[in-house]
Order: C-alpha cells, then sequence, then structure tokens
C-alpha cells in the first residue's frame, strides 16, 4: 500500500541511443502517393523524425511533468505511476482522469492548472478538483507489464483501490477512449463511490435486445449500421491486429522509433476527420513527448496487450445483439464531430438511462479532450456543477 514519491529522470545514454536509432533508419523507397490514404507519408515522416532527431527537447518535457507531484504503487501485482495534483480550494472534488492509446499522462497536462487551480485561472473556484492522473497498467511508467489478464475490468478494480489508498470515499471519473471504457467500469465495480462518469468515447452502445423492443425496423437498421461502419471500414484495422496478435506488431515497434512513430502519428491524423496533418489535432511537441515517453520506457508491446485482454469488449461495442451491462452512475457524454466513429445519443440512453448531460462541441476529433482542452474543462466543471445541484 506504499506510495513512494517519484520523478522522471531518463538517462542521457537512452536519449543518445534514440537519436542514434533515428539516424540509422532505413526508410522506404518513395513511392508515387503523397498523401495519407496509404499511411503515414514518406516525406511527412522525414521531417517529424528529423526534429525528434535534433530540435526536439526532452528535458523540457521531463521538467513539465516533474512539477507535478508523482508516486508509484503496487496494485494487483502492477505497478502503477500517477500525478496527484491536490487543489488549494478547501471544497474541491476528487476527479480521476483515464487516458487511450496511443496516449498517455501528457494528455492531460494542460488541463492540470485549470481544473485544480480555477481561482487562478479566472474561473469559479467552487469549481476545482484534487486531480489523481494514473497511467494504466503496462503503459508509459506503469509497465512494462508482465502479467497477463489485464482487462479494462481489472483496470477499473486498480483504480478503485488506487482511490481508496488515496483516502476518497466520493469521486467522479473521466477520459477518452480507454479512459471512457475505463470509467464506465469503474462506475460498474465501484459504484458506491462513483459519482458520476463523463466519457467522451465510446457513446455508440451495444445492441440490447430488450431496450429496445418498442422501437422500429428503420430505427434498428440505422442503429446496426451506425455500429458496424466504423468497425467495418480501414479505420479499423489496427484495431483488429492490435486485438489479434499484439506481439507481432510490437517487435517492430519497440525496436525502430520511427516505426512507432507512423504508427501513433497517423491515429492523430486519421481519427480527426478535418485533420490534414497530426499538427492540426496536436502541438507537435506534444506529440512528441507522448511517443517519448512510450520509447523510452519500452512500453509498446505491453500497452497492446490491453486490446488482446479487452477484445471482447471492443468488439461488443460494435456487434449487434451484444449483451451490455448498464451503469447506474450519473453519466456525462461529450460529443466532438471530427471523431469518425460518431455517437448516436437515442441508443446511448436506451443503454446508460443515467445520461444526464450530452455535449456537442463545435470541433474536435477522438483526442477531444486533449484537443480542446479548454472546452473539455469547462464541461467537466458543468457535468460536476449538476451532480452537485
Amino acid at each position: 500500500m506504499a506510495m513512494k514519491p517519484t520523478r522522471i529522470d531518463i538517462p542521457e545514454a537512452q536519449l543518445d541511443d534514440l537519436r542514434r536509432r533515428i539516424a540509422a533508419t532505413r526508410w522506404p523507397e518513395a513511392y508515387a502517393s503523397p498523401g495519407w490514404e496509404r499511411g503515414t507519408p514518406l516525406g511527412y515522416l522525414h521531417e517529424l523524425a528529423d526534429h525528434w532527431q535534433h530540435r526536439y527537447d526532452w528535458r523540457a518535457a521531463e521538467h513539465e511533468i516533474n512539477q507535478y507531484p508523482q508516486f508509484t504503487t503496487d496494485i494487483d501485482g502492477a505497478k502503477v505511476h500517477f500525478l496527484h495534483v491536490t487543489s488549494p480550494e478547501p471544497n474541491a472534488r476528487p476527479l480521476l482522469l483515464t487516458h487511450s492509446w496511443p496516449g498517455s499522462i501528457v494528455e492531460f497536462l494542460d488541463m492540470i492548472g485549470p481544473l485544480s487551480n480555477p481561482r487562478a485561472h479566472g474561473a469559479d473556484p467552487t469549481q476545482a478538483f484534487h486531480l489523481v492522473i494514473p497511467a494504466i497498467p503496462g503503459y508509459g511508467f506503469s509497465g512494462p507489464l508482465h502479467e497477463s489478464g489485464w482487462t479494462t475490468r481489472r483496470v477499473a478494480g486498480a483504480w478503485a483501490e488506487l482511490m481508496r489508498r488515496l483516502g476518497y470515499s466520493s469521486y467522479l471519473s473521466a477520459g477518452g477512449d480507454w479512459g471512457s471504457i475505463i470509467s464506465l467500469d469503474l462506475a460498474r465495480v465501484d459504484k458506491e463511490h462513483v459519482a458520476g462518469v463523463h466519457i467522451c468515447w465510446p457513446t455508440v452502445p451495444a445492441r440490447d435486445a430488450v431496450g429496445l423492443t418498442g422501437m422500429s425496423e428503420s430505427e434498428l437498421a440505422e442503429l446496426d449500421q451506425i455500429s458496424m461502419s466504423w468497425f467495418n471500414s480501414e479505420l479499423s484495422a489496427y484495431l483488429r491486429l492490435q486485438t489479434t496478435r499484439p506481439w507481432t506488431l510490437a517487435y517492430a515497434l519497440s525496436d525502430s522509433p520511427v516505426g512507432q512513430l507512423s504508427w501513433i502519428v497517423e491515429k492523430f491524423q486519421e481519427w480527426n476527420k478535418a485533420a490534414k496533418s497530426p499538427e492540426d489535432v496536436i502541438d507537435q511537441n506534444r506529440l512528441l513527448t507522448n511517443v517519448s515517453i512510450q520509447w523510452f520506457t519500452n512500453t509498446a508491446g505491453s500497452a497492446l496487450q490491453l486490446y488482446y485482454e479487452s477484445g471482447m469488449a471492443l468488439g461488443a461495442l460494435f456487434t449487434p445483439g451484444a449483451p451490455s451491462e448498464p451503469v447506474e452512475v450519473p453519466v456525462g457524454v461529450a460529443f466532438f464531430p471530427q471523431d469518425p466513429s460518431p455517437p448516436f445519443r437515442a441508443f446511448g440512453e436506451l443503454e446508460r438511462s443515467t445520461i444526464q448531460r450530452w455535449t456537442a462541441f463545435e470541433k474536435g476529433g477522438h483526442f477531444g479532450p486533449m484537443e480542446q482542452s479548454g472546452p473539455f474543462v469547462a464541461d467537466l466543471r458543468a457535468f460536476a456543477s449538476d451532480l452537485r445541484s
């Protein structure tokens, strides 16, 4: 149960090794198509890798993260690394934030100040939070992970234990991508202590035969089309690979920093329908910090295992007729319109009758909290205020 204070301090030899490996990359031959339709373009990746090798400042990123209190603790056989930022406001509410794949705790760095100390950012001090920001077991500084069986439900159980150890008897949970799924599972396994869940994805539920009674055939057909269109598109190619053969992919990602960079940056471009490049979605250095954490911790392989372990749960999200387990705590949903897997509120309410807030943002894609941190923070505050009232 020990909480050990920690700081990030990557040895200089690892930075030198990264630069050497980038310099030694054997690049594929150029192809006629310069666009993203076949994957990460060669010219774009050349430039980004060059920036990573010669101009990107890991020490600056390391310093930014280290300004926040960090700890590690062992839970259920796994090391869990987390930020714990307490608010100066006496009535702040505990909030647990869970990141995505291929994300990390970096997703929430721009939110820490506004959420924990709104007074200093010109906002209502009654809307303050104590923040707990853990890395999923197997990800970043919570990895690598050597034991199988870490499903989203098991991660949720670890989060419940983490919040218990921190002394929080009532708290909120939020996140996007895996963070949404884990937050919903957390509400299921720790509903006595989870006061509410705020999610960004997935909000297209599995088709519940009981809940859908009384719907017309056209409505049911529309549900089937929405649920399966993304799963059957080229956007799901990564999902099929990572849920079936994660280790085959892991060797390449663990050995080649440029290979890992290509695999990750494509998702930031592809999962925002308005993006022409990943930099349209997030700051380039933020992107490289996210990739660097995975590289320095050698967690590309262990991070992929969550897909294999939770493959059945992911499949249920896009499989008509699959059973779904209800969530009994209040749920808030943030809808970002450029996400290629769009939500459908009517069906979401059938699965989660506790949806109490639904916010349609003007822009933002799959990584909405990272892309639109200001509006996302405002919506989190409003959701928490709704729960108070």
